[in-house]
């Protein structure tokens, strides 16, 4: 068979680009019934449209007596029509189209060659009569869903302003309000030194990158952010993506499709990209319970040693505020011989002497001198992270090993097949980084702020479920009535607090997520615990005591629950004795509003200095 392949090839333009192993399966598997009531190979119904091979067909039907023919009739075929052409006796088969697409579209049925007369076209099926399936009641149906689940997701306009932020505008320019949820932490979308690089690189190199990074869009911003990002990570090399949500998805998918029989264990509340990542990988998936290490070792055990495997988690879970056990994971891999895959997505810039995250926090004193090797952080094989949110721009980034970061350069298609970052976008990051790296000051503001606000929620027994980071999620635990209060502060109070519900969190899990900024000062926090207050009695929300009543939920009203300790130690944010004092009783809360003012001054100066 392959002799007589090989002969045919070097004639026929679809031969000549479909390999044997193709023409075989095409010469076993069967298409549809021929005329006769037999089965016809796919080989032989596309032959059957070819001028030449049609003919030679007919005649080799004509002969066998039979009108289905197989694949041992349709090679029997091709040998007949290689003997003619190598006698000269007939003319090679040409299309109107050449090379792969031409063989393409011949062998999927897609070529607009006419049957040969002596066949005529079988018969359309039944249900190209029937009615079309109606895409748009698809839809509609789906909609219908989310919107009798009350999760049904709308937009409100919000237009930040630079100068004013958190304050924005919505349609109407005079319609002012304060945003509290956003993830620009620090308010560096708005710093004056990441805005003069980028007013510069955009005026000297344009608003695009101009392709891929393989083809045009590779520059010396990419090599520059990278380059800072390694470094703000200790890690040997970096790769940037257009989001982090793409970094998750094409790093875990090429690594967990590419080594063999990979098993990816994943905490239960990791964001949708990892899980989307793990789902395109193709790998098996291990899911251990949230934050649990007695879960995820009882799971690596059952696993053979010689199996490769990821364990991808997250630092800051950003709808809980919780922090996951960085060091117990990195314990647990080296033990069982696999990868870490650290999302630090929410605490780049927030946490660490240089803002690196969580992983360099944990090692404060040693990051702090300079000292990152053999700390957690060095520990971590992969860590990925945002410029959307700290860093107040937009992209992801994955650090890691030279050889491992190579290796999803030149494999991950969602790295490949992507246009760059615009050159402007990429050096306001790098500006943005490097400004973190050598100051404390905004994230140790950050940091202040939510204590006063987490404090004064308390003080009014609005529930808030306890952390130790950034986040303030407010439990609401209704889908409709979370949107009611989000819609009631915006409209009776122009506060902008986004509700959140399913998918982003479990049903009945609903709540308001408050983020505060460097920005939120004593004027907006007390407008903002007054809204809560109004709100809550308005809409008759529970109350943390109400919840402690029913045996509390999810942290909040739990009895004999020990809320942690939060991640920024007194000591580390400067404020140690002046805390002492508060929570000895013996400090007014004045003390707390003297501190934040001092350090919103020494903020404002450091901006000023930046401009």
């Amino acid at each position: 068979m392959d002799a007589v392949l090989r002969q045919s090839k070097s004639m026929c333009p679809f031969l000549k680009k479909t390999s044997p192993a193709t023409l075989r399966a095409l010469s076993t598997s069967t298409r549809q019934s021929s005329p006769g009531g037999g089965s016809m190979s796919n080989l032989q119904t596309i032959a059957r449209r070819c001028p030449i091979m049609g003919k030679a067909l007919a005649v080799q039907t004509a002969k066998s007596g039979k009108v289905g023919l197989g694949g041992v009739a349709a090679l029997g075929v091709i040998r007949a029509f290689s003997s003619k052409v190598n006698s000269g006796k007939a003319k090679l088969h040409t299309s109107r189209q050449h090379g792969a697409r031409a063989v393409e579209d011949t062998l999927f049925g897609r070529e607009n060659v006419p049957y040969p007369q002596h066949v005529k076209p079988t018969r359309q099926p039944a249900h190209h009569t029937a009615p079309k399936f109606d895409y748009e009641g698809f839809y509609n149906t789906e909609l219908d869903k989310k919107h009798k689940d009350k999760s049904y997701r709308y937009f409100n306009n919000i237009n930040r302003l630079a100068k004013e932020f958190p304050r924005a505008h919505m349609s109407k320019k005079d319609e002012k309000v304060t945003v509290w949820c956003s993830n620009d932490y620090l308010g560096m979308g708005r710093n004056p030194q990441v805005l003069k690089q980028m007013h510069e690189t955009l005026d000297e190199y344009g608003a695009g990158a101009g392709g891929t990074r393989n083809i045009s869009g590779h520059n010396q911003h990419a090599v520059g952010l990278e380059a800072s990002i390694a470094k703000l990570h200790a890690k040997d090399a970096a790769l940037v993506f257009t989001s982090c949500y793409v970094a998750n998805d094409a790093t875990l998918a090429t690594l967990g499709s590419k080594l063999p029989d990979c098993v990816i264990l994943s905490d239960s509340l990791n964001h949708a990209s990892m899980i989307q990542g793990i789902r395109h990988s193709g790998a098996k998936k291990v899911v251990f319970k949230h934050n649990d290490l007695a879960d995820l070792e009882a799971k690596l055990a059952a696993l053979p040693a010689h199996v490769p495997k990821i364990i991808a988690f997250e630092s800051v879970y950003s709808m809980c505020g919780s922090i996951g056990p960085i060091e117990g994971i990195c314990d647990l891999a080296e033990k069982y011989g696999a990868l870490t895959f650290l999302d630090e997505v929410h605490a780049v810039g927030m946490y660490g002497p240089h803002g690196a995250g969580v992983a360099e926090h944990l090692d404060y004193e040693a990051h702090l001198a300079g000292r990152p090797r053999g700390t957690i952080m060095d520990r971590v094989d992969i860590i990925t992270g945002t410029l959307g949110k700290a860093y107040g721009c937009v992209g992801g980034y994955i650090a890691g090993s030279t050889k491992m970061v190579d290796t999803i350069r030149s494999l991950a298609p969602g790295f490949i097949f992507t246009t760059s970052l615009p050159p402007a976008t990429m050096a306001g990051a790098k500006t943005a980084i490097e400004y973190q790296m050598e100051y404390q000051g905004d994230r140790r503001l950050q940091q202040l702020h939510t204590r006063a606000v987490k404090d004064s929620l308390s003080e009014r027994d609005i529930p808030v479920i306890p952390n130790p980071s950034h986040i303030i999620p407010v439990l609401v635990a209704n889908a409709e009535l979370a949107k009611k209060a989000s819609d009631m502060l915006l409209d009776d109070h122009g506060i902008y607090v986004q509700s959140i519900n399913y998918p982003t969190v479990p049903v009945g899990q609903e709540r308001l997520r408050i983020t505060p900024t460097p920005g939120h000062i004593r004027e907006y926090r007390e407008h903002l615990v007054s809204a809560l207050e109004s709100v809550w009695n308005d809409l008759g929300l529970k109350r943390t005591s109400e919840w402690a009543k029913e045996g509390g939920f999810i942290g909040v009203g739990e009895p004999g629950f020990q809320a942690p300790e939060p991640l920024w130690t007194d000591a580390q944010l400067g404020v140690s004795e002046v805390v002492k004092e508060m929570k000895a009783g013996s400090g007014p809360v004045g003390v707390m509003e003297a501190l934040l003012e001092r350090e919103t001054k020494e903020t404002a100066r450091a901006v000023s200095a930046a401009a």
